[in-house]
């Protein structure tokens, strides 16, 4: 058998084999529940792709910003701009600006309160909880408080949970999970963050 008959056959067998998974997948009935985490960039990045294929779709979409405050990124300016998202920006800034734990447990807990109004809706069938893993780590929310909202959401909606750290009890309930590492990166390199790649 040649290279080429022998790379067909393997490929021929992978095809069969991933028709197969697919024919057996079922449809649950639900919106899911994802989770980017882990010291690597592009978790919130990644979350926003996937709002962007959900827009695609013609889905609606609503996110809700647990850290970042008032800093201004990339993505903010164009959903705003182009009002193509219900977007809520809750945070006061990195957990290290504000350090007042009271604030920042208060701004928490009004921003997961925003969260379950929306994923509660029924109005939407993509809601991203940007940052929330920093919310928690930091005990400004509690995994209970989180995962009882996530129980409570529309059978229509999916969320999207970003940020370090994510519980194991979040991990466990999901139904992906994706840690992001880091092999490199520019800041500890002296490079200052980038308008457009960085934020």
């Amino acid at each position: 058998m040649t290279d080429a008959q022998d790379h067909k056959e393997k490929m021929k067998a992978v095809q069969a084999e991933h028709r197969k998974k697919v024919s057996e997948a079922v449809d649950p009935g639900r919106g899911l529940v994802l989770i980017n985490t882990g010291k690597g960039k592009g978790k919130s990045s990644a979350a926003f792709g996937v709002v962007i294929r959900a827009l695609g779709w013609g889905q609606k979409v609503a996110v809700v910003q647990f850290i970042k405050g008032k800093w201004k990124t990339g993505e903010r300016r164009f959903f705003e701009e182009h009002n193509l998202v219900t977007w809520h920006t809750m945070g006061e800034g990195f957990t290290w600006d504000t350090q007042d734990r009271d604030r920042d447990i208060a701004a928490a807990t009004a921003a997961f309160g925003k969260a379950r109004e929306l994923m509660e809706s029924g109005d939407y069938d993509l809601v991203v909880l940007d940052e929330i893993n920093i919310a928690l780590r930091y005990e400004y929310l509690s995994v209970d408080t989180v995962l009882d909202g996530l129980q409570a959401r529309s059978d229509r909606t999916s969320v999207f949970l970003t940020g370090r750290d994510a519980p194991q009890a979040l991990r466990d309930y999901a139904d992906l999970v994706t840690e992001m590492t880091v092999e490199k990166h520019p800041f500890e390199a002296g490079i200052k963050a980038q308008r457009g790649v960085d934020f």
